[in-house]
């Protein structure tokens, strides 16, 4: 499975097992096993340390203490939509973890940018204090 450019999971590293999906589905909800249940072990995959930790440290209830993510799809009627569902929801959640966003550099706000504020403070000021009752 392509995650990006660089970064290939085996189909050998998780696991896709049909199940029966729950909720109401009419006749067929007992007999035909549509939903799937993907299990990949993040210490045993071939993802780079540096994204595992990231993994590991998430806060989300599909990665359990022992460091497993479990995934359940069950939204589609059929076994493949349910099975390109839940690939798509674990790339999406490598995903997440290799992209981090570069920390922002605080800046300092101009000296223009100063002085049109304070006009634009005085100009609200005289307008309210226009607003004041008047005496005849």
């Amino acid at each position: 499975m392509q995650i990006s450019r660089h970064i290939v999971i085996d189909d050998s590293e998780y696991e896709l097992r049909a199940i029966r999906a729950q909720g109401s589905g009419g006749q067929n909800v007992n007999k035909v096993a549509s939903a799937i249940h993907l299990r990949m072990d993040i210490k045993a995959s071939s993802l780079a340390q540096e994204y595992k930790d990231r993994l590991l440290a998430l806060k989300d209830h599909r990665i359990t203490a022992s460091g497993m993510i479990i995934i359940k799809a069950q939204s589609h009627r059929t076994q493949e939509l349910n099975r390109q569902e839940a690939l798509m929801r674990l790339r999406q959640l490598i995903k997440s973890v290799i992209y981090t966003a570069r920390p922002r550099k605080a800046t300092r706000p101009t000296l223009g940018s100063k002085k049109r504020r304070l006009e634009g403070k005085k100009q609200r000021g005289q307008k309210k204090a226009l607003r004041g009752r008047v005496d005849h």
